[in-house]
């Protein structure tokens, strides 16, 4: 490629593409903050933010095809807070899925005990118990399985049909949504977590009546591990149906996300 066919390149970018991309970039954004496996801090800081300016220069085209994008910088700058809006609207909905499984084996840990030796999650950065990292860790393994990256930005591509780039989001549809996934989360962590958490009252109160009928039995020293290994083993036990709600919860995330933006 010469020299001139760049500068006739460079010549032929307007500022309605250059708005365009940044609009685009705004919406994009918000995946590498908040969304699961997009803001896992396992990625550089850098390469997310190189792969954030390569999907943005990606969708620019199909999103600006057809749109009259404004040339006023107050305009353009209303419309990236809109167009951030949207992904961030986005991509809260489908990141409280994990954050349901993040409180569910933070649930288990309190009550199998995991929670007194606790250690850096490396997905997310905050330190946490076992079973938290063991539904962290098989939850991105799962989505990565089932293809929810690519559900993830097939949905982001569909946002631009339906909020163009040169309209703004419908704000309270946007907020009933995030307060909806919002309320999901402790509903899905108790869905995920009752089988453990039963098994583990169980437990309790079989040690309870054992320190009735035997008082020189030290309940701490024999009940505590006894709890450890049954939250194990029904974790192990249901960890084959993490799959299928990961799944069911992933489908609806994306579809109440993409219900809920709509021209203002």
């Amino acid at each position: 490629m010469t020299q001139s066919t760049v500068n006739q390149l460079i010549a032929g970018i307007g500022g309605a593409h250059v708005a365009s991309f940044f609009i685009v970039l705004a919406r994009v954004a918000p995946l590498f903050f908040i969304a699961p496996l997009f803001s896992s801090r396992m990625i550089p800081r850098r390469v997310r933010g190189i792969i954030a300016v390569a999907l943005a220069f990606g969708l620019t085209p199909v999103a600006a095809h057809g749109v009259q994008v404004p040339d006023q910088p107050l305009a353009i700058a209303g419309l990236i807070v809109q167009s951030m809006l949207v992904g961030l609207g986005f991509a809260f909905v489908v990141a409280t899925v994990f954050a349901a499984l993040s409180y569910a084996g933070a649930i288990i840990d309190g009550g199998a005990g995991f929670s007194f030796g606790g250690s850096v999650d490396p997905m997310n950065g905050t330190q946490s118990g076992v079973l938290t990292h063991v539904y962290n860790t098989v939850g991105v393994m799962i989505f990565i399985t089932i293809g929810g990256d690519a559900w993830m930005l097939r949905g982001l591509a569909r946002t631009f049909a339906l909020v163009p780039l040169n309209k703004g989001p419908q704000i309270t549809s946007l907020v009933g949504a995030a307060s909806a996934a919002f309320g999901q989360v402790f509903i899905g962590a108790i869905e995920l977590a009752a089988p453990a958490m039963l098994a583990l009252l169980m437990t309790d109160v079989a040690f309870g009546m054992v320190s009735r009928v035997v008082p020189q039995l030290n309940v701490f020293a024999v009940g505590f591990p006894m709890k450890i290994g049954v939250a194990l083993l029904i974790v192990a036990g249901t960890l084959g149906l993490l799959g299928g709600w990961l799944t069911d919860q992933l489908m609806n995330s994306v579809g109440s996300a993409l219900q809920a933006i709509r021209i203002a």
